[in-house]
């Protein structure tokens, strides 16, 4: 019963194998305005061709009552959870998936073991170690026990980070399975980048715990794919089941614990003096000390040996994390959403304590009034920034970083770059905890959405803030590369070579330009809004999105989706040549200027084309003509504009609003831009 999605969408896609998709090969029309249809899983009872969910749509649910344990001296993760487990499909299951992420770091996983690099003239005894992966030794996800709910043994088989569990009775739809789990692991010492573990402060002699994908966790069995079991590699990230979650986290007793969920303990782990700050801070309208920078120092140096529990819930959440310390500042103030008060919350080390204290919890409220205008209000009670020196998202947990130097300084692109990335990695909220696409099959649909309400989130944040991502004039350096050298944004997660080009940047810039460019903010901002409300606890695919955006506005938008999401052509339109007529009478008492303007196409995606004329007085004009002018003949077209002025240059795209690879063959009279080696010698240094 499960509708089929072409292998397009899950390979990688080479240019000849794109040409193919042409139904009319080798002529100059009819390819590049091709309904997208054929290439899309089909509409059914589960997602309607409109790209809503069918009336038959459903999803599984997964409950979690979770116990862990960090065990400071030894850095060892322990833990039990009991899952529940529901089938609202309509298919019989005899096995279930279950995702071991820490597996990653096991030295016997396909990932370690591919990967390439070769050796240099010299040959530390670190690079030694790494060659056979000495140091991932002892790492990976040990089960201790497997049980379902009356307490019998069940058979289990990992894939490396993949686990199944053979049922002992088909689960049938409607019905529920109940199962238990032990396990434990030895924590990662992490490095910038790493996506969890923890990191050693030797100036204090602490550490900064980040647990992530610490648990067993239910992989998604969908109605577009069945069991999405695609081995995590350290790339593409995950594909998971909505639920809710009982947590309860042991760690040493002087240890600040931010986490998925509300705490429901405060009153037993915190002392008098925060519990009582906590309390004022739900009026304040500008960030509060919890613990203040003085109170994080003193508690850094000394170790407590005794362990509290601090206990956390979540409802309806696709995933759960917790950072843990004794060195951690902690802000916090709320703001309304819509009528609800919503925490906001920092928690930082003294590293960090310069830019945190002054940007990091308004850069969460903000990220949160913008995004929840773009999309649905923020659903939960509470969204929190930790520095954490990674970039990675969770639900209602953001670990981000930014510090200043040693003596406490920062540059300003320092300070930017963490206002990025609290911005970003707070969104991901939406895009995709509550939005919930699968970014192991589709990388942009997380990062190029969630990036985009970044560069929106961004621009409103300061005036002439400089966004790194979403401007299409940013975008220009990477489509000019050499074809053989991208990849259609449709490829599969893992299989993208430069994911910050193209999962991140192009398919930013490809929202960017739809809202700007060619549908319009009004349009495309209702179109957008209401595909996440759609979509919003659910599973999207991109025929989702793609159906929806048009559905909501009127536009056909195949020709665009084909085009930049499917194909590498970059936008390089030329004005080939310019006719001037002048007319010796008037219209309407004005003079009476026609220009015919021959146009082509030499890079292959079509696009609006964006006019600027200038005129004799030192005026200019700008003008857009709809990516429909090439319909007819995709390769070039000739239009006449009529004007009571005369004209003495045109400039195609100048503000490269459609990402043109190259305005010197779009300008009239005919002139070259100087090249930057070009400039240095005119200005005669």
């Amino acid at each position: 019963m499960k509708s089929l999605i072409v292998a397009s969408a899950f390979i990688l896609l080479s240019v000849s194998a794109m040409a193919q998709l042409d139904k009319n090969p080798g002529a100059n029309h009819g390819n590049r305005f091709e309904q997208l249809d054929f290439l899309l899983q089909g509409p059914n009872e589960y997602r309607t061709a409109s790209g809503a969910p069918g009336p038959r749509y459903w999803q599984q649910r997964a409950d979690y009552d979770i116990t862990v344990d960090i065990d400071e001296p030894n850095n060892v993760l322990t833990g039990t959870e009991t899952v529940t487990y529901y089938n609202n499909s309509p298919d019989v299951l005899t096995y279930i998936w279950l995702q071991l992420d820490e597996n990653f770091h096991r030295k016997t996983t396909e990932s370690v073991r591919a990967t390439t690099g070769g050796i240099r003239g010299s040959i530390s005894e670190q690079t030694l170690a790494g060659i056979d992966n000495e140091r991932l030794d002892g790492l990976g996800v040990n089960i201790t026990l497997l049980t379902d709910g009356s307490g019998k043994s069940l058979k289990y088989t990992i894939n490396q980070t993949m686990m199944r569990i053979d049922l002992p009775v088909a689960l049938k739809p409607g019905q529920k399975f109940v199962f238990k789990v032990n396990w434990n692991y030895k924590l990662n010492r992490k490095a910038q980048g790493d996506r969890g573990g923890y990191e050693y402060f030797k100036d204090d002699d602490n550490n900064l715990y980040s647990i992530t994908q610490f648990f067993p966790r239910m992989a998604v069995y969908s109605d577009f794919q069945g069991w999405q079991h695609l081995q995590f590699t350290g790339g593409s990230e995950f594909a998971l089941t909505f639920g809710n979650y009982k947590v309860k986290i042991t760690v040493p007793a002087d240890h600040i614990v931010a986490s998925t969920g509300e705490c429901k303990n405060y009153a037993q782990v915190l002392t008098p003096t925060q519990l009582q700050r906590l309390q004022k801070a739900k009026d304040a309208k500008m960030p509060a000390f919890i613990v203040t920078l003085d109170e994080a120092k003193e508690a850094s140096k000394k170790k407590s040996t005794s362990k509290k529990t601090w206990i956390f819930e979540a409802e309806n959440v696709r995933d759960f994390a917790f950072n843990s310390s004794r060195r951690l500042v902690w802000d916090a103030m709320t703001t309304d959403i819509e009528g609800k008060k919503v925490w906001c919350m920092s928690f930082y080390g003294k590293e960090a304590f310069p830019i945190y204290s002054k940007f990091s919890t308004r850069a969460v409220e903000h990220t949160l009034k913008v995004y929840s205008r773009m999309t649905i209000p923020y659903p939960y009670p509470v969204a929190q920034s930790v520095e954490a020196n990674i970039g990675m998202e969770y639900p209602m947990l953001a670990m981000n970083f930014g510090r200043a130097d040693a003596s406490g300084n920062y540059t300003q692109a320092v300070r930017n770059s963490a206002i990025s990335v609290i911005i970003h990695e707070v969104g991901h909220n939406f895009f995709p905890m509550i939005v919930n696409s699968d970014e192991r099959q589709w990388w942009w649909m997380d990062e190029g959405l969630n990036s985009f309400c970044q560069y929106v989130a961004e621009q409103e944040f300061e005036p002439g803030y400089p966004s790194r991502r979403g401007p299409a004039k940013n975008l220009v350096s990477y489509m000019q590369m050499p074809r053989e050298d991208q990849e259609p944004i449709m490829t599969k997660g893992d299989a993208v070579k430069s994911v910050g080009n193209n999962a991140y940047a192009k398919a930013a810039t490809g929202l960017n330009m739809l809202r700007e460019v060619i549908m319009g903010k009004e349009l495309f901002d209702f179109s957008f809004k209401e595909y996440a409300k759609r979509w919003a606890f659910r599973h999207p695919t991109p025929a989702d999105l793609f159906r929806t955006m048009e559905d909501a506005s009127g536009y056909d938008l195949d020709w665009f989706w084909r085009g930049w999401y499917f194909k590498t052509e970059p936008v390089d339109i030329a004005l080939d040549s310019v006719k001037v007529f002048q007319s010796d009478a008037q219209l309407n008492g004005k003079d009476v200027y026609l220009y015919e303007l021959s146009v082509s196409n030499k890079g292959g995606m079509v696009m609006p084309v964006i006019v600027e004329w200038t005129y004799r007085d030192g005026t200019k004009e700008k003008e857009t003509v709809p990516a429909a002018v090439w319909m007819a003949n995709e390769q070039n077209f000739k239009k006449a504009f009529r004007k009571s002025k005369e004209v003495v240059s045109i400039v195609i795209d100048p503000n490269l609003e459609t990402t043109d690879i190259n305005l010197n063959n779009g300008k009239w009279p005919s002139q070259s831009t100087p090249t930057k080696f070009q400039l240095f010698k005119q200005s005669g240094q």
